[in-house]
């Protein structure tokens, strides 16, 4: 029901946008997550935003990527996107979303979220 599009390979300080689309229902009433997990370590928080009926559209990031990715969402097309702008080694990992029905404002933790998408891997050379 969520499918991640968009990694690959690039350069450090480079850019990139990951996609995800959302099939079988609407998530325009759900918050987007995106989550990554690199070899070896748990799967982290990125980046969340909320739907427009209870959370504003808001959005809240992890202090490793804030102010370098953008989260945004497409209720019309139902889509949410990463955009990740000046890329790190230590970005590289697969990227998940996910789509969250409970409220909060930062719904950071995996277990909050009630569906997931395949990953997506996005690997940043030096």
């Amino acid at each position: 029901q969520l499918q991640a599009s968009g990694g690959g390979l690039v350069q450090a300080g480079g850019s990139l946008r990951l996609s995800c689309a959302a099939s079988g229902r609407t998530f325009s009433y759900y918050a987007v997550g995106w989550f990554r997990q690199a070899p070896g370590k748990e799967r982290e928080f990125v980046a969340v935003v909320r739907p427009l009926t209870w959370g504003g559209g808001g959005t809240h990031y992890s202090d490793s990527v804030q102010g370098r990715f953008t989260i945004s969402r497409d209720n019309v097309k139902d889509m949410v996107y990463l955009q990740m702008s000046s890329l790190k080694t230590e970005d590289t990992a697969v990227y998940y979303c996910a789509a969250a029905s409970r409220v909060g404002l930062v719904l950071s933790r995996t277990e909050e979220y009630n569906y997931w998408g395949q990953g997506t891997l996005v690997t940043v050379s030096s």
